[in-house]
């Protein structure tokens, strides 16, 4: 006995003819009336009187009605409860500086639209630092660049940045109509250059793009802080290499810097969503990780998140 079944008898006897039920449930006549044949055949006793006015429930049949009608109010406010169940419960969350400008109160935003009584920790760090987190299990999940440590993460890709050439803006130049300007990988030899230490993921991917065009950075200073290090570019202390979102940790970055995209072809930086396997993580954390890649999709596809292009993968 299926809970279709119970529908289809209950609306039947609602509306007293087999045809005014079939049309009411897009149904062609015979199937419903193939539905009530295999109903009544399941519990060998007839449920419904035909007659030359329609069809009237038999004395067992309008017993069947009241229970049936019953069983599916039951069913129906099971299906309300598991939808209107609310997930609770914690889940800590790593982004890179970058990522947090663009990507933190999004995701703070669709989760206290989605899941109000799942509370966020949000970590804010650079990603050599929430790679060490996620390993020792004080995140839940992380947006990483690096994942050459995955063997013990479940790893989705989500999306490719181009990487820019962020400079003091010149006296004399327009700072935002920089941005349309293109520079190579070649052209930065001999630029003094301020960039994060090797231990994270955007410097190792701009190393080692430097070391395949065989050229070296004039580095000038190393700051772990995007902050510092986009207040000593706007200082005039030298230039970096970033993403476009680091631009959003910039007050008037249109007035006060310039910009150029790098177009090699195999310069960029990766990210990817990267989680304790699933077995490890909580409903929680596993509903956190779903709404994640929902708002990177939207971001990029609305154009938010600028210089990025997403990776086709789980997404």
């Amino acid at each position: 006995m299926e809970l279709r079944q119970l529908r289809y008898f209950v609306r039947v006897v609602e509306l007293g003819s087999m045809s005014r039920a079939a049309l009411d449930l897009d149904l062609v006549q015979s199937t419903l009336s193939q539905q009530i044949s295999r109903l009544e055949g399941e519990l060998a006793t007839r449920l419904l009187q035909r007659s030359s006015k329609g069809v009237v429930p038999t004395e067992a049949g309008l017993a069947f009605f009241r229970e049936a009608q019953l069983t599916l109010r039951h069913a129906e406010q099971a299906v309300r409860a598991a939808q209107q169940a609310r997930l609770s419960g914690t889940v800590s969350v790593g982004l890179a500086s970058t990522t947090a400008v663009v990507l933190g109160v999004p995701l703070m935003q669709a989760m206290r639209e989605r899941y109000p009584d799942v509370r966020l920790h949000l970590v804010e760090s650079m990603s050599g630092h929430l790679t060490s987190m996620l390993n020792a299990r004080q995140l839940d999940l992380a947006v990483l660049f690096d994942t050459g440590e995955a063997r013990r993460w479940s790893v989705m890709p989500l999306l490719e940045e181009k990487l820019y050439l962020v400079s003091p803006r010149r006296c004399g130049r327009a700072g935002g109509a920089e941005a349309q300007a293109t520079t190579r990988l070649a052209q930065l030899q001999g630029v003094p250059l301020i960039l994060p230490t090797g231990a994270h993921g955007l410097r190792s991917t701009l190393d080692a793009a430097l070391a395949r065009a065989d050229i070296k950075p004039l580095l000038v200073a190393e700051v772990d802080s995007l902050s510092m290090l986009m207040d000593a570019v706007c200082a005039g202390l030298a230039s970096t290499v970033q993403p476009w979102v680091a631009l959003g940790r910039v007050h008037q970055a249109d007035q006060r810097l310039q910009w150029s995209e790098i177009t090699d072809v195999d310069v960029g930086r990766s990210n990817a969503l990267c989680s304790l396997s699933d077995d490890e993580l909580s409903p929680a954390a596993l509903a956190t990780r779903v709404v994640l890649a929902d708002c990177v999709r939207a971001l990029v596809r609305t154009g938010a998140w600028q210089g990025a292009r997403l990776i086709h993968h789980d997404l």
